[in-house]
């Protein structure tokens, strides 16, 4: 009878870990921060049957939200704490994709003014300016392609009002094809496969374990396995500041000798943190391993906005090969129309190889000094950031080790709305097209994206706030966590959320 025993107790042992895991397990239903999220337009769990249309989304028959981006959102929630764009000085804004746009120590002066000839006040071509075109593909052969046979000219070259709009345009013309795409990456792929639906989103989680590298030998295999037909990836990696390259890049960029298209959106080219003096001004391409440059079936997304910092711009392109071009000037004749014909032409001499590498010299040296600032004063919070940027401007926070409600990404960014500083949740970035999944199931539920691109004075400023929200769950516990956000300006209350403040939210949180 003695051999029993040890499965008495195994079993005993048993329940109470489920007892465990039932009396911890977490839902979004329980959060506030949850509720008002799947409460905003586009934002409920799509493709369930029966389909239940919201009253309150519906604007015409017919139409229905598509879900905003999480710097939309994130805005939309600031503002609802007072938040103000005319206004904004007292907030600390590490949540929007954009770079500080004044002058950076040894940087080329900032553009002043613009030249705006009669010429220019028609629409400029759904491809763009030519100028313009022949300027970025002489940048590309210069800075990529020396001694290579297969050169790009301006006919591989598309102008677009934006990085958005370079992919939608790209989107229009994919027909009905098996898409690949990572999780985490850039938020707005979210909406371009809810969108556009000839593209049949097939998802990878990148691993933390492996600082989220693309495992190339697995593409290969989905490839194969499940027919992909596209591939749909930002290099360098937006939220987590890691990138594709050497071998890495030259294999991916082979998959596209092979049958398979490769989108690679490289708007963070430039953001390249090197360890040795001699390194600086150097940046990452595909543009670099392709043989062929109209035959290798890759299409690069970048421009004016992150390297440039001239995000107001809009002022884009797309460089692929010839017959790409010419789809995305039929699909840009009724998607956007086209890029703004005046600045397009001040844009051109901003492309000198000369002046842009005097650019990346100084844009790569301070916001190099600005991300080591920033680890620097996380660390001192005991906030350590596991996978550390070597690109982009962008913080990969994992808030995991936080007690519970601050443990989690929408949690952590309405306390800190409280405190006027604007973070992202990390759920944006898990690119989930349908949005069925439990938001607590997100592999992105505890993180945070914090962007460095502001001014240093915006970052300590951010930061100090995360220090005050710490400080005080270490001083007075969780209960203050987690509960009394602001639906509107006016701080009205929704229906369900009096119904969660009717809880004890201090347990259910």
């Amino acid at each position: 009878m003695h051999f029993h025993l040890p499965r008495v107790q195994s079993f005993s042992h048993a329940v109470d870990q489920v007892r465990d895991v039932i009396k911890h397990y977490r839902h979004e239903k329980d959060s506030e921060a949850h509720v008002i999220f799947r409460q905003a337009a586009g934002h409920k769990p799509k493709g369930v049957f029966p389909q239940i249309v919201n009253p309150e989304e519906e604007t015409v028959p017919g139409i229905e939200h598509p879900g905003s981006t999480g710097v939309i959102y994130c805005s939309e929630r600031a503002i609802a704490n007072g938040f103000s764009y005319t206004d904004s000085h007292s907030w600390a804004n590490l949540g929007q994709g954009a770079p500080e746009v004044g002058p950076i120590p040894n940087a080329p002066p900032r553009p002043s003014y613009i030249n705006m000839p009669t010429d220019s006040l028609e629409y400029a071509p759904t491809t763009g300016v030519k100028a313009l075109r022949e300027a970025v593909a002489n940048l590309y052969n210069h800075t990529y392609r020396k001694g290579k046979a297969s050169q790009y000219t301006y006919e591989n070259v598309c102008i677009v009002p934006g990085g958005r709009s370079g992919l939608s345009r790209v989107a229009a013309v994919i027909g009905d094809v098996y898409t690949s795409y990572q999780v985490p990456d850039y938020t707005a792929y979210d909406q371009v496969l809810s969108a556009f639906r000839r593209l049949v989103p097939v998802p990878t989680a990148l691993e933390p374990e492996k600082k989220y590298r693309l495992d190339i030998n697995q593409v290969k295999k989905d490839i194969l396995t499940q027919g992909l037909a596209v591939v749909l990836a930002s290099n360098p990696r937006n939220p987590t500041g890691q990138v594709i390259k050497g071998n890495d890049l030259k294999d991916l960029v082979q998959l596209g000798r092979e049958g398979t298209t490769i989108i690679l959106d490289e708007f963070y080219s430039w953001y390249i943190y090197p360890d040795s003096e001699k390194d600086f001004g150097k940046s990452i391409s595909c543009a670099e391993y392709i043989e062929d440059v109209n035959e290798d079936a890759v299409v690069i997304v970048d421009g004016l906005t992150k390297n440039w910092r001239l995000p107001g711009w809009r002022v884009c392109w797309v460089v692929g090969p010839k017959n790409l071009v010419t789809a995305l000037s039929q699909s840009g004749s009724f998607l956007d129309g086209g890029a703004n014909h005046p600045l397009q032409l001040a844009a051109i001499p901003l492309l000198d190889p000369a002046r842009v590498l005097e650019e990346k010299i100084s844009l790569q040296k301070h916001f190099k000094h600005k991300r080591d600032h920033v680890l620097k004063r996380l660390r001192e919070l005991g906030l350590d950031v596991d996978i550390p940027p070597t690109s982009t401007f962008y913080i990969w926070l994992n808030l995991e080790k936080l007690p519970a409600p601050l443990n989690n990404g929408l949690t952590f960014f309405e306390e800190l709305l409280k405190e006027q500083t604007i973070v992202i949740p990390g759920i944006f970035f898990d690119i989930n097209p349908s949005h069925r999944r439990n938001l607590f199931n997100s592999p992105c539920h505890h993180f945070v994206r914090l962007s460095f691109g502001p001014p240093l004075e915006d970052l300590d400023k951010g930061i100090d706030a995360m220090g005050r929200v710490l400080k005080k769950a270490k001083k007075e516990g969780m209960k203050g966590f987690g509960h009394n956000y602001k639906k509107s300006m006016d701080g009205e209350s929704s229906p369900i959320e009096e119904r969660i403040r009717g809880h004890d939210t201090s347990h259910t949180l």
